[in-house]
């Protein structure tokens, strides 16, 4: 009964209403029911031929100096997201992604799966890594990537409580799992969800970021595509996030 309800609804929103022998057209907004509102941003809608390359920040720094060269040479500023405890072991090189205009987001205090922990714990991790950053830089975060990408509901809300954005991805460079240089490059330059507003996801301390990044920018820029932070590329007001994560504006 339920399922037939709802096909009359859908079916229903279609129809033209006749009124004094013109048409009037009503604009309806619906909702799927089964799909949860409390979704991150994974890629945005835009008419530019635009993305952001952003960095997950947990491990060590012994590639952050030639990274941050490569971006520097390259003209591309990016977005970098810190673990609480990263910040803390290599504060010098926070003051320096700061200086050379990234973002900086919060990736959780310990890096750990948020959605095993409870709203207040989930919440400790994101005022404990703010708290660390603010304390070297001076300033308030306000974009959220939640460590492994493991989110729910109840992590998306409670980062919206604090003040934070939730972003996630929709372009993997898999370079975690050091498959190599070009295989990297080939999975980010030919990725099938690469479009304009993609949001790519690459880290720090892996084995081949680093010697893969400037062919990966500069093949990027072949295609046409320029990079902006996440904070530029997202909408900030007067928007949806559909059911596959895109960040519409209304």
């Amino acid at each position: 009964m339920r399922r037939i309800l709802l096909w009359i609804f859908f079916i229903g929103i279609f129809f033209v209403g006749i009124r004094g022998g013109k048409q009037v057209v009503s604009t309806v907004t619906v909702l799927n029911p089964n799909v949860s509102k409390d979704l991150p941003i994974y890629s945005v809608e835009t008419s530019k031929k635009v993305i952001s390359l952003t960095f997950d920040t947990a491990w060590g720094n012994e590639d952050m100096k030639e990274i941050l060269s490569i971006l520097k040479r390259e003209n591309v500023t990016a977005t970098f997201f810190f673990s609480g405890e990263w910040v803390q072991k290599y504060p010098k090189d926070i003051k320096k992604i700061a200086k050379a205009g990234h973002d900086i987001g919060n990736h959780g205090d310990t890096h750990r799966h948020m959605t095993t922990l409870s709203k207040e714990n989930q919440k400790i991790e994101i005022i404990e890594a703010q708290e660390k950053v603010k304390g070297i830089t001076g300033e308030t975060m306000e974009l959220f990537r939640a460590p492994f990408g493991d989110y729910d509901a109840s992590v998306v809300r409670n980062a919206r409580e604090l003040g934070y954005e939730v972003i996630q991805w929709d372009v993997d460079s898999l370079d975690w799992k050091e498959y190599g240089v070009n295989q990297m490059i080939d999975k980010v330059c030919h990725h099938k969800n690469l479009q304009n507003g993609s949001i790519l996801l690459l880290h720090t301390g892996t084995k081949y970021t680093k010697k893969a990044l400037a062919k990966m920018i500069q093949n990027l820029k072949h295609q046409g595509y320029t990079f902006l932070p996440v904070s530029k590329l997202i909408y900030k007001g007067n928007y949806y996030i559909d059911a596959n994560g895109r960040q519409r504006q209304k």
